[in-house]
């Protein structure tokens, strides 16, 4: 489909997805032929438990994951057909940028998960590592400011370990419903705070969560984000 073609909200569904750099990439591809496609996880369902059940992750990601995936295409393709139309192609830009940025989001989060075996759990080291303690004076107390990030989100959101492109500088900034981190920031870590991503084992303890999935916590691909 040319790029063209595609509307905004399009376009950066796309680009953001390709700047992934390409040694942090999903096993599968992402995107193919214009399509967004729901790529395998580096790990066994079951290999992040007990802190994010088999189920959990199953679901999260053949089911959830991939309606996002399905619905961004369908949508995509409407707008294909409606380029002759603005008043469609508005109509079909929450869509996109629902669906398109649940499809980045959620890419990125299978990378940011780890089973304890691989390396999940085990602080960030380098550059990354440096940076942190001289923002936050240590990670404890980075983890601080996502948790009280992650429990003043309203509704269902993400909150975002981000980096800014101008400055270099990091920080933790939330993001409502599935919006995609764009523009000035580059995303390096998120945590997934929609009630799919824990309300099976976790219920109403959503805060247990929070502080369970840092066990898990792939911090070798922000590493290569950030660099």
């Amino acid at each position: 489909m040319p790029m063209a073609m595609l509307r905004p909200s399009a376009r950066w569904t796309l680009r953001a997805l390709s700047s992934i750099p390409n040694n942090v990439k999903p096993i599968s591809t992402t995107f193919s032929r214009g399509k967004a496609t729901l790529p395998d996880l580096p790990y066994d369902y079951g290999a992040l438990e007990p802190y994010i059940s088999g189920k959990i992750m199953e679901l999260h990601h053949s089911k959830h994951h991939n309606t996002y995936v399905t619905s961004y295409n369908a949508a995509v393709e409407k707008l294909y057909e409606a380029t002759d139309s603005p008043v469609k192609q508005i109509e079909l830009q929450p869509l996109i940028t629902f669906h398109g940025g649940g499809h980045i989001n959620h890419s990125l989060f299978w990378q940011n998960l780890a089973p304890k075996s691989a390396g999940g759990g085990e602080p960030p080291k380098g550059k990354l590592g440096a940076v942190i303690k001289d923002s936050y004076g240590s990670l404890e107390n980075l983890q601080k400011v996502f948790q009280q990030k992650l429990a003043g989100i309203q509704g269902s959101g993400w909150a975002w370990l981000v980096k800014d492109k101008e400055t270099g500088a990091i920080g933790v900034k939330t993001y409502a419903n599935q919006d995609p981190v764009v523009g000035q920031f580059e995303p390096l870590l998120g945590i997934d705070a929609w009630e799919h991503a824990y309300y099976l084992q976790y219920e109403n303890r959503k805060a247990e969560y929070f502080s369970a999935i840092w066990h898990v916590i792939n911090w070798t691909a922000a590493e290569k984000r950030f660099e």
